[in-house]
């Protein structure tokens, strides 16, 4: 067997073991097959934890981002912290001999814990070690492994350059691993699209154990990680992504309105013109409960929260022009660098308001949010005055701790891209997405489920006035209502009852490239991506 020092390399690993799968063997079992696999590069025993070890918990809970799966009785028979490729190739390969589902976790922000629960007897591959960040200004390229978070990627950037940046998310903390693999969406995306757009190679671990660079492993399979969710077809261990320009003044704002001060026209207003501003500006635009400036009432909030690639004084013209309503003033606004954009933006999360604290965003364990619940759709024309007010009876529930729909705009090159160019196909015709999210700190399972219900309230409530046929959604919004997979082998049009929802006319091709690239289906979850074939058996040979 060939072995590599480092997973930046191009090569691929074959495998020569044959073995016959068995039913689920004891934990033991499974470690000592880990222990006894010769191809170890690395000593794997420290990095291994079953639920006898005393630090298990710790190493669970460390990248458990919603708090609601903490007491989970779905727990990982095993988790492997992995410092090397070798390790999760092990673990691939006796997790088939002994009757183990792989679990993939990179920063643990899957809005429904599968990246660390599962009903079945499963084990963890968590990348929290493997998060190298190497930055090549010249040719405007970085690698970044798996278990490096956005914040960590944007830090290192910075440290290097200050004309370059990367098109992802906002929330510091998420992991580059599952963001990027469901297309990973943020404030450039109106002038330099999602995530995945901007990935020009890959290194994953195929079920033979393969690490495969983009040449090796095809077209096919690199179309289908880039947006299709990649814990479906391996391990991703790295991406290559190409860096954009950013220019050395960046404009931010966040304002707030309230129905008592516009009432709707405000929000109306939005919706028109969102997703036709210059594409060098992004506002998105959250609504929620707030209190009233009348003693004892309530109002509904919208908070208009802006990144434009520019100085203040381009910036003011443009949206007075465009959307004179927000009255939006120079005082309101704050030039800085995109560095200082991303600190700004994740501000809500970090408890920071220094732009210039840019060490802030490796941080991996700032306060989390205890519990939430998730949801989403896409819009293709405004919601209608009746509509918002409907809505407005919902978010004024004070049943709910923390209820949001954050308005997310589309437009600029999102039209500009073919829904087929990578699985995420929600592109030219969506004016907005919206991000539903409940949040509680009340622990019970009561309060769970009146906050998880109230998402599904919204969301149905939202029926006539988002996308149809399908009903869109986003894949990196887990949302295991929308459907899920059989325990054992699912059709195609069972699944496509929620892939759809993810991907458009794109699951067909994914579904194609899951049966070519993990027949018998090892790599699977709630909703993975199921195979054509109903083959479900472990009894094959790597050669």
């Amino acid at each position: 067997m060939m072995c590599l020092s480092s997973c930046f390399t191009g090569v691929v690993i074959v495998l020569l073991f044959s073995f016959s799968s068995s039913s689920l063997d004891t934990p033991e079992k499974f470690v000592q097959c880990l222990y006894n696999y010769p191809h170890i590069t690395n000593p794997i025993s420290n990095v291994v934890y079953t639920q006898t070890n005393s630090s298990y918990s710790s190493v669970l809970n460390v990248s458990i981002q919603n708090h609601r799966f903490f007491n989970s009785s779905s727990k990982p028979q095993v988790i492997v912290t992995a410092l090397h490729v070798s390790h999760i190739q092990a673990t691939i390969f006796c997790s088939q001999s002994h009757g183990l589902q792989i679990r993939t976790r990179s920063g643990g922000h899957d809005y429904e814990g599968l990246s660390y629960v599962a009903e079945v007897p499963s084990v963890i591959v968590d990348l929290l070690y493997l998060r190298k960040i190497t930055v090549d200004i010249e040719n405007r390229t970085a690698w970044v492994q798996a278990g490096a978070t956005i914040g960590e990627l944007y830090y290192t950037i910075s440290q290097k350059t200050k004309t370059l940046g990367f098109p992802a998310g906002v929330c510091s903390t998420v992991g580059t691993g599952g963001h990027f693999s469901g297309g990973g969406y943020g404030f450039l995306m109106r002038k330099y699209g999602l995530a995945s757009d901007n990935i020009l190679d890959a290194h994953i671990i195929d079920v033979n154990g393969n690490l495969l660079d983009r040449k090796a492993m095809g077209e096919d399979l690199f179309w289908a990680i880039r947006g299709g969710g990649g814990a479906s077809f391996g391990v991703i261990v790295a991406w290559k992504i190409k860096l954009v320009p950013v220019p050395s003044t960046v404009t931010v704002f966040n304002v707030s309105r309230t129905l008592e001060e516009y009432e709707t026209d405000i929000i109306q207003k939005w919706q028109l013109v969102a997703n036709k501003l210059d594409k060098r500006i992004f506002l998105r635009m959250d609504l929620t409960r707030a209190n009233s400036s009348e003693h004892g009432k309530q109002t509904i909030q919208a908070n208009f929260v802006s990144v434009f690639l520019g100085g203040v004084e381009e910036f003011i013209p443009l949206m007075r022009k465009s959307f004179p309503e927000l009255g939006l003033d120079k005082k309101d606004c704050t030039e800085t660098s995109w560095i200082g954009s991303v600190v700004f933006m994740n501000a809500g999360f970090i408890g920071s308001r220094d732009l210039e604290a840019t060490e802030v965003l490796v941080n991996r364990t700032r306060t989390r949010v205890k519990n939430f619940k998730g949801k989403s759709d896409y819009v293709r024309k405004p919601i209608p005055v009746d509509g918002l007010r409907g809505l407005w009876r919902l978010l004024y529930d004070d049943g709910i701790e923390y209820g949001q729909l954050q308005f997310a705009p589309y437009g600029g090159i999102m039209d500009e891209i073919s829904e087929s160019q990578t699985p995420f196909s929600h592109r030219s015709g969506y004016i907005f997405h919206i991000h539903y999210i409940a949040t509680w700190l009340e622990e019970g399972d009561e309060t769970a489920q009146r906050h998880m219900n109230w998402t599904r309230r919204v969301y149905k409530y939202m029926e006539p006035y988002v996308s149809k046929s399908p009903r869109a959604a986003y894949v990196n919004y887990r949302d295991l209502d929308i459907g899920i997979n059989n325990n054992g082998y699912t059709s195609y049009d069972q699944a496509s009852i929620w892939g759809v929802k993810y991907f458009g006319s794109n699951f067909r091709r994914l579904v194609e490239v899951k049966t070519k690239v993990d027949p018998h289906n090892f790599f699977r979850n709630e909703q993975s991506i199921p195979t054509l074939s109903k083959e479900g058996n472990y009894n094959k040979e790597f050669i």
